[in-house]
């Protein structure tokens, strides 16, 4: 606590960032009370600066950050916390606050594309929108999803003896977009892949 700078009205700016993808879902501020009690719980607590009252992520939604990690920067001003995100962490149901992007997606890391796509995919199942492709596939089910994915399959295998790489990247492609959109059905996170990846690693 000794080495955390609080400002003049007793707080500090607290970055969370999702463990698992390293995208930064919100900010708020903290004081000492509610740095405190997150620190006591395992769960994010901050400082409302309008309502001026502590609150707890997710005591009413159910959207709760489990603390996996916390650091604070070279100059003790600013706190960094990972977590296990449940949910959404943004108001407007979005999984993060900063969803307005400025720059192009083309800047995204290759993860930030999986885990943004991702989002996409649960959501489309939670909200079928009219002409949508992805709401066509959960509509019909886990096996046309699986044909798509047999199929998508199939045509990685033909497009590798394809000496232009252009349509193997395109077909990889399709074949990741299906196998999430099956993941998705099946109710099996990129979290549960990642630590089976992370097994591999050897």
């Amino acid at each position: 606590m000794e080495n955390i700078k609080f400002d003049n009205n007793g707080l500090i700016p607290t970055i969370i960032q999702d463990c698992n993808s390293g995208e930064v879902l919100m900010l708020a501020y903290m004081n000492e009370e509610s740095y405190k009690k997150s620190i006591d719980t395992g769960y994010t607590w901050f400082y409302s600066r309008s309502r001026q009252e502590l609150w707890n992520k997710g005591a009413t939604s159910g959207n709760i950050q489990k603390i996996k990690e916390l650091s604070y920067d070279c100059d003790g001003d600013t706190l960094l916390i990972k977590v296990e995100q449940t949910g959404n962490a943004c108001h407007t149901g979005k999984k993060s606050c900063f969803f307005n992007r400025v720059t192009a997606a083309k800047n995204m890391t290759i993860g930030e594309v999986l885990f943004t796509l991702d989002d996409i995919l649960k959501d489309r199942k939670k909200n079928p929108i009219e002409g949508s492709y992805t709401t066509y596939l959960y509509k019909e089910g886990v096996d046309k999803i699986l044909k798509k994915v047999g199929e998508e399959c199939a045509e990685v295998i033909i497009a590798a003896k394809n000496p232009d790489k252009s349509e193997l990247v395109y077909e990889a492609s399709d074949l990741l977009y299906h196998l999430l959109v099956l993941l998705n059905e099946q109710e099996v996170s990129l979290e549960e892949i990642k630590d089976q990846l992370i097994k591999r690693m050897k």
